[in-house]
């Protein structure tokens, strides 16, 4: 999408934020652990299906994979819900950890075992109402960039390959898994004029909550 329009502009018109998990959602390392007998992991027959075809996650019943997530994205989540923005995640691998993160984030869109991002990005759109323009995406790789193309809004992290970062309409300040989601949000929110609004009911939800 040419960048005709500033990266401020862009960010005015988004209703829909959705990212990449690894690299992005985190630092891009993968940690895989035995793991406790007896666990039932609830994606394991949506791994299945992947079974056999390199880099879609693990389909084991003794191994599991471990990631970290930054507190300070998950408050990025609580903004944009705040300010009526949608979230989700697009991604290719299929994680147990991915999978239980996002439930606890309350995520309205959760695509994992995704190799064509611009085919769930567009259903995602349709199943939205809106158009791409109202629409970001948070990238770190070169299988972001057919979304990351098509979208309103472009956004790569710090960490991303040179390629991402050039196709960006803005680059977040901190690598994925150090925060960048919430680089992403803040510039939306403050651009929109939603920033202060947003994290005053931030705070008093959460005094309520520890008063009640």
């Amino acid at each position: 999408m040419p960048k005709t329009l500033s990266a401020k502009a862009r960010a005015r018109k988004i209703k829909l934020l959705l990212f990449d998990v690894d690299g992005v959602l985190t630092d891009g390392k993968l940690y895989i652990f035995p793991a406790p007998a007896g666990i039932q992991q609830s994606t394991q027959d949506h791994a299945a299906k992947h079974g056999g075809q390199g880099g879609f996650g693990l389909v084991s019943q003794s191994l599991i994979e471990a990631k970290g997530f930054h507190a300070h994205d998950g408050t990025a989540i609580s903004f944009a819900r705040l300010a009526g923005i949608k979230t989700g995640l697009i991604t290719k691998r299929v994680s147990e950890t991915v999978a239980l993160r996002a439930r606890d984030l309350k995520l309205e869109y959760v695509y994992q075992g995704i190799q064509d991002k611009r085919t769930a990005f567009e259903e995602i759109l349709r199943r939205d109402g809106i158009s791409a323009s109202e629409a970001a995406f948070v990238g770190d790789d070169v299988i972001d960039l057919p979304v990351m193309r098509n979208c309103g809004f472009a956004i790569a992290v710090a960490n991303a390959r040179d390629e991402v970062k050039e196709a960006a309409h803005y680059v977040t300040p901190h690598g994925g898994g150090d925060g960048a989601l919430r680089d992403a949000t803040e510039f939306i929110l403050k651009a929109q004029g939603k920033w202060k609004q947003v994290v005053d009911e931030y705070i008093c939800e959460r005094s309520k909550k520890s008063s009640s």
